[in-house]
């Protein structure tokens, strides 16, 4: 199965999501943020993900006569590398678009059901979106993606701690018409 295929599955794709931040998870706690996937699908998934590499078992305990594994996300297995997003058909590219889009949404209605009894509040809760048109030649425009890469990744090693909230962080770069 090709690295598209494998990740764009919607339920595969939630389980990424779910581990991105160098979470680690059992089966359940990946059940219990996905309580709308039944637990044999949920678990089928969670295997072929496994069995690609994209997932690692960092753990193993005893849980009523059965083992319970903790998995972590392998970053790197994670991602259509550019070699193969090159070899893909537009078809391919819309089906990808359209998945990594849709579990965009969901995301966002998982945020906006979740509202308390004070509602939404996107500012406290840091959520944003626009689209912003820049004029860019290709030097500049590799210099722009350089910049976000580098602002992102000072930030990729923080570690969960007291204060801190996991933030998912979606990025769409297309040519304007």
């Amino acid at each position: 199965m090709a690295t598209a295929d494998l990740l764009l599955h919607p339920v595969r794709l939630r389980v990424v999501q779910a581990l991105l931040g160098d979470r680690t998870l059992t089966t359940g706690e990946l059940h219990a943020e996905m309580p709308d996937v039944p637990v044999a699908t949920l678990y089928r998934h969670v295997g072929v993900l496994a069995d690609a590499g994209v997932l690692e078992v960092v753990g193993e305990r005893r849980v009523r006569g059965s083992t319970e594994r903790t998995y972590r996300l392998v970053t790197a297995a994670a991602s259509v590398g550019p070699d193969e997003a090159a070899g893909m058909t537009p078809d391919q590219h819309r089906r990808a678009f359209g998945t990594f889009v849709a579990a965009l949404l969901a995301d966002f209605d998982r945020w906006a059901d979740a509202a308390g009894p004070d509602g939404l509040d996107p500012a406290r809760d840091g959520v944003g979106y626009r689209m912003t048109g820049l004029w860019l030649d290709d030097e500049e425009f590799s210099g722009l993606l350089d910049d976000v890469r580098a602002v992102l990744r000072a930030r990729l090693e923080n570690t969960p701690r007291a204060g801190r909230r996991r933030r998912l962080v979606g990025t769409v770069f297309l040519p304007g018409g």
